[in-house]
């Protein structure tokens, strides 16, 4: 057994909030100035230019990507070997977000009531996800989501009987009816089976795996690389001021379902699809 003792987790979480507010990962800023190199339409061009401006301020200025510095979600994968001290793990992850928020001089952008609508000024509380694992590692994934995409994203509960035809068109639909809204180009996070509110985590997770590794399953890998090609010919491009350049990346997780279900969730994430990993 291997014990953490909960300060760790908020510093960690302190940190990662402030580092995926300022610099996107790798895979994602090499998908996006190899969207540069690639766009054919010039002012899809000038726009992923001006995105490749805007983040080299960021970085050089620390000033943060996007002024929406998003709701942060949290992914937990706790090695079942592992015991914290040192007080409530779910306290000190809050602790971490609110840390990180305040010090780091982030937007708060959560609100205490989703109807009476009082701003919570340390933008806490986190959105958590556990999962439990086998070792005594702790993996833990900070994704803060801004709404302007996060609003474009669906549910469909689709009939068995509609098929991957049926997923198809309920993924090109929800992008479409995006459109700009949701700053493209787009990172399409898709999770099909489960249940409700299974597929939308799902959706959710997807958007944290690296832009260009596609699903181990054969049939969900072509279908990623097919809805990419096909989201990039809708023309919406860069800022949805048209363009090849819609999305950089459709990643599709599944899991098992029921005999009369086929959910499927789309949760869109704009160019900075934000997010921060470490392993303790």
């Amino acid at each position: 057994m291997r014990t953490i003792q909960v300060s760790e987790i908020t510093e960690n979480i302190k940190e990662m909030c402030i580092e995926a507010n300022h610099f996107l990962t790798k895979d994602v800023d090499k998908a996006l100035k190899a969207a540069c190199d690639t766009e054919k339409s010039p002012l899809g061009k000038q726009v992923l230019t001006q995105l490749q401006e805007n983040l080299a301020i960021a970085g050089e200025d620390m000033i943060p990507i996007c002024q929406d510095t998003g709701m942060a979600v949290i992914f937990m994968e706790i090695g079942q070997e592992v015991h914290f001290e040192g007080g409530l793990l779910e306290d000190a992850i809050h602790e971490g977000v609110r840390k990180g928020y305040v010090e780091g001089f982030l937007r708060k952008s959560v609100v205490k009531d989703p109807l009476i609508r009082e701003n919570t000024k340390d933008n806490t509380p986190a959105i958590i996800h556990y999962r439990m694992t086998a070792g005594d590692k702790v993996k833990i994934t900070v994704a803060p989501k801004g709404f302007g995409s996060e609003n474009m994203s669906r549910v469909f509960m689709l009939k068995p009987a509609d098929g991957i035809e049926g997923v198809k068109n309920a993924i090109l639909t929800a992008v479409e009816d995006a459109g700009p809204n949701a700053c493209p180009p787009m990172v399409i996070g898709v999770g099909i089976g489960g249940t409700f509110e299974k597929c939308a985590l799902m959706a959710k997770e997807a958007l944290t795996r690296d832009l260009g590794t596609h699903s181990s399953i054969s049939y969900v890998k072509e279908m990623e690389e097919e809805l990419l090609s096909t989201i990039n010919k809708t023309g919406i491009g860069p800022g949805g001021l048209g363009g090849t350049t819609t999305a950089l990346a459709v990643n599709i997780n599944t899991y098992p379902t029921h005999i009369a279900g086929l959910p499927v969730a789309v949760n869109i994430c704009c160019h900075v699809n934000r997010h921060a990993t470490r392993e303790l």
